[in-house]
């Protein structure tokens, strides 16, 4: 390779296969994954590494890089785009027109965060949610005064900032519920301070005001110390005081939305085609992948071809919340469309396209998916794929009802902090556990958890002639609790150390092929009996044994202390000398847990 060839810097996207990225180097496929596994990241042809992983391997292998930034028409619409899009919309004033206020309710689990919306929806999902936690994120809408308000519901649960954060993102007003009787808790600060930091126009909700024993002026007061001054304390955020179990205050509540969204007045331009984005999708076995969308601006029509994220399809039916019917949708409308290839992953935008433009990803994706199919090797999932034989693995197929469901299981086993263990996932996916799942789980002996989803008859058929174990569950924290457990079980134990006492061998009895009769006084501490035993000799320990029998003045001794003579039997492969030191320990092995 020449110098000049090497001066050449070659641009690379964001995201890159293997194969394309040899194309781009002009050198063989072989090379790159060799180099990629000199990285410890086993790939193969088809599958697609970030522009940071990709410029590493065409740096090592002597190239400079810099990243290809595609034109808009080309390049993949992200969340920041969309919101930056909006944004421009409303300051450019053309074809503007007035949209429902989008609203996302936050705060600590077990606030009353879901009762409210089932009060406001006049639905039961409170009920249904197994563990009476949010399992997943979808939007509403109720009206008030003839004016629509769509909500966004995000889990309250620590361990879900992720998606909570996405929530507020694409919502234009926040309601912070805040229990009467519990006050500001930690998840209640992290979403304040989230707040505060993207100037999200908030209204508070203090709930739960029909319980005894409560103290509203605490609770304010606690609001205050952390910025969130209510107006009736001289403050700017409105605030509510409900019960969302006994439906007291919610027409307030409503009210104050409202007029929020009067005075910061949201608009977009419905005449354009729509942007929106993925809230949930599913495998629905008789409607095939279905995905529930937020239009953000423009609108969107039954027979628009689309693109979402790097599935596209032409809208075949869009239904709204109720289930009901639409031909079209227009902005801060939540959505269930029908007609595209694949589920799209959650945050994943849906564009309107030309046929063209459908068309070309319909090649690109049958191009990349032949073969062994593709994989996107991000740099989170990069380290699942590290190949360590220090790291024990628990190898899982991990299957469930919505992408929110795997998004959020991914992220509570993500805080799982371990060097000697990890989840090593060989499929997710939405959908029924099927044969297909069975026949990569078998020759690995992974375990198939499913969340809210079962095998079907013929996987399951399957999974017992294979013995492939099975799992599903219906709350998250079980399934979590299981992996858990199954991690800790693959944890070495923990070995530990006690230290009795010296002995210094002054006199060798009797010298044996594996056994030494010995003499000798203990200089400190005190050795006892069956411990085992640590040979130092010139200050370094050069072997190690067990003492199995052990006199002081020729009488059995269980144990003898310091600077008393005792005559001890050593067994081991070490031969030992006068002036030896015999270190008498104990070890003790403790299962470790995560």
């Amino acid at each position: 390779m020449s110098s000049k060839e090497n001066e050449k810097i070659i641009k690379v996207p964001q995201t890159v296969t293997i194969k394309k990225l040899g194309l781009l180097l002009n050198i063989p496929v072989s090379t790159i994954i060799t180099e990629l596994l000199k990285n410890k990241i086993l790939a193969t042809i088809n599958e697609e590494i970030d522009y940071e992983t990709a410029s590493i391997i065409a740096q090592d292998l002597g190239f400079e890089t810099e990243q290809l930034i595609e034109n808009d028409k080309d390049s993949a619409m992200t969340l920041e785009k969309l919101l930056e899009i909006c944004k421009t919309e409303k300051e450019s004033g053309k074809n503007l027109q007035t949209r429902p206020p989008i609203v996302t309710i936050l705060g600590h689990v077990d606030h009353g965060k879901t009762t409210l919306l089932d009060t406001i929806r006049k639905t039961s999902i409170a009920e249904k949610e197994a563990g009476g936690i949010t399992q997943h994120i979808s939007a509403y809408q109720t009206k008030k005064k003839g004016k629509l308000i769509t909500f966004v519901d995000t889990p309250g649960h620590e361990a879900f900032s992720g998606m909570r954060e996405r929530g507020v993102s694409i919502a234009d007003i926040a309601v912070l519920v805040v229990a009467a009787d519990d006050g500001v808790r930690p998840q209640t600060k992290e979403v304040i301070a989230y707040l505060k930091e993207k100037k999200i126009p908030t209204v508070v909700a203090i709930n739960k005001i029909d319980k005894p024993e409560i103290n509203l002026q605490k609770v304010k007061q606690e609001l205050a110390d952390n910025d969130i001054l209510i107006e009736q304390w001289g403050g700017k955020y409105i605030c509510s005081e409900v019960s969302a179990k006994n439906n007291i205050g919610i027409d307030d509540l409503l009210e104050n939305i409202l007029l929020l969204a009067e005075i910061e007045d949201f608009k977009a331009d419905e005449k354009r085609n729509a942007l929106g984005i993925v809230l949930e999708s599913h495998l629905d076995p008789h409607k095939g992948p279905v995905a529930t969308i937020l239009v953000k601006t423009g609108t969107l029509k039954v027979g628009q071809d689309v693109v979402v994220g790097k599935t596209y399809g032409r809208v075949r039916k869009i239904e709204d919340f109720t289930g009901k019917s639409l031909n079209s949708a227009a902005p801060s409308t939540p959505i269930s469309i029908m007609g595209l290839s694949d589920t799209p992953n959650t945050n994943d935008i849906l564009q309107v396209a030309d046929g063209k433009t459908a068309a070309r990803l319909k090649s690109k994706n049958a191009e990349e998916n032949s073969g062994n199919g593709r994989e996107s090797l991000t740099s989170q999932n990069m380290l699942r794929r590290i190949e360590d034989e220090k790291i024990q693995k628990l190898n899982i197929i991990l299957k469930a009802d919505v992408q929110g469901s795997l998004e959020a299981i991914e992220q509570i086993l993500s805080t799982i902090k371990s060097d000697e263990v990890c989840v090593n996932y060989l499929e997710i996916g939405v959908g029924s556990i099927t044969e297909s799942d069975i026949k990569i789980a078998a020759p690995s002996k992974a375990i198939i958890f499913g969340f809210n989803t079962q095998p079907t008859p013929v996987a399951k058929r399957l999974a017992e002639a294979n013995e492939v174990q099975i799992k599903t569950y219906r709350i998250i924290y079980e399934l979590v609790a299981e992996i858990k457990d199954l991690l800790s079980a693959l944890l070495p134990p923990e070995i530990i150390r006690t230290d009795f006492g010296k002995v210094e061998v002054l006199a060798i009895f009797k010298n044996g092929k594996k056994e030494m009769i010995v003499g000798g006084k203990v200089k400190k501490g005190k050795i006892v009996k069956n411990s085992r035993l640590e040979v130092w000799r010139d200050e370094r320990i050069i072997g190690h044994g067990i003492m199995t029998n052990l006199q002081q003045n020729k009488i059995p001794a269980d144990e003898v202390k310091q600077n008393n003579e005792c005559g001890l039997v050593f067994e081991g492969e070490t031969k030992l000398k006068v002036g030896d030191i015999l270190a008498s320990y104990h070890e003790q092995e403790k299962p470790k847990s995560l």
